[in-house]
């Protein structure tokens, strides 16, 4: 066994599918999950990756990890076929399912808000595949791309715009059910924007907390990142009622409240050195899924 690598107890030929969607290349996107999967292939565990739910594969576990903001039925069907399935209860984690502080026109809001895309990541992976249903579908993407910002249905995740006020915000976007408009609420600290980032598959789990210059925090842009081991009671409350069993969470602590910024169930980490001793602490969590009854088994 090579320095360094994970080590689990009971190993022998488990068997973990991970079902994905043929949009996503999960070989080739740099998934946090795939760098796990490495260690758990290392380690002894058979793991195998399907991305169409007409073909089954007998497994120990099987994880959900379509990278869509709303799971396909389909999907759903097939993973609740295993013994245990993780993140079979999160089929949609659309903004405006998942964030408790939306903000609509006329309820009285008074303070800066964000618009973001009610879809995941900028809503970029819906995109791409409607532009491969047909021609007129490719054609209609790249002319709603061309509109203004207000009227889209994609927007990057970097160009999220923050306003001021409510009355700030273009006419348009009231009228996009692609867009939401969320309270603005970011946590500081000695100047900087600051965000926590809490990891976790199972009982394992890694929490970070990041300084940076600019509104819209992700570690590219970070100026400094720290360890922080605790991990707030109300986040872990958020984790089981929205029943994730693998996951990043990005959140901040503002006025001793803890506001979820984003919640995804496919989060990216890209499979440098660096990033390996995370790797290793996140694929230990599979142990408990495997050998006791899971503390946050989702529901088959």
């Amino acid at each position: 066994m090579r320095k360094g690598m994970a080590h689990f107890s009971g190993t022998t030929m488990k068997h973990i599918v991970i079902i994905t969607h043929p949009n996503d290349q999960f070989a080739e996107r740099g998934y946090m999950l795939a760098g796990v999967a490495d260690q758990w292939r290392e380690a002894g565990y058979r793991v195998t990756v399907v991305d169409d739910p007409k073909v089954h594969v007998e497994a120990d576990v099987a994880i959900l990890h379509v990278d869509l903001t709303v799971v396909p039925e389909e999907y759903m069907r097939y993973v609740a076929r295993y013994p245990v399935s993780l993140n079979c209860r999160v089929r949609d984690i659309s903004k405006s399912k998942i964030s408790s502080n939306l903000v609509r026109r006329g309820d009285g809001y008074v303070g800066p808000v964000m618009i973001k895309t009610d879809m995941n990541c900028g809503g970029i992976a819906e995109g791409e595949i409607a532009a491969r249903k047909s021609v007129i579908s490719k054609l209609t993407r790249a002319i709603r791309r061309r509109l203004p910002w207000s009227m889209r249905s994609e927007i990057g995740m970097w160009d999220y715009p923050v306003f001021d006020s409510v009355k700030e915000v273009p006419w348009a976007v009231w009228r996009n059910s692609s867009l939401i408009v969320e309270k603005f609420l970011p946590e500081k600290h000695d100047g900087f924007f600051c965000m926590r980032t809490w990891s976790f598959l199972g009982d394992a789990e890694e929490n970070t907390l990041m300084y940076g210059n600019q509104p819209i925090m992700k570690s590219p842009v970070a100026v400094r990142i720290e360890d922080c081991p605790e991990i707030p009671d109300e986040i872990r409350r958020i984790r089981n009622r929205l029943g994730f069993d693998f996951g990043k969470f990005d959140y901040g602590i503002v006025n001793g409240r803890v506001v979820l910024y984003d919640a995804n169930r496919t989060p990216v980490m890209l499979p440098k050195p660096t990033n390996v001793p995370k790797f290793i602490l996140l694929a230990k969590g599979i142990e408990s899924f495997l050998e006791s009854p899971p503390r946050l088994k989702a529901a088959g």
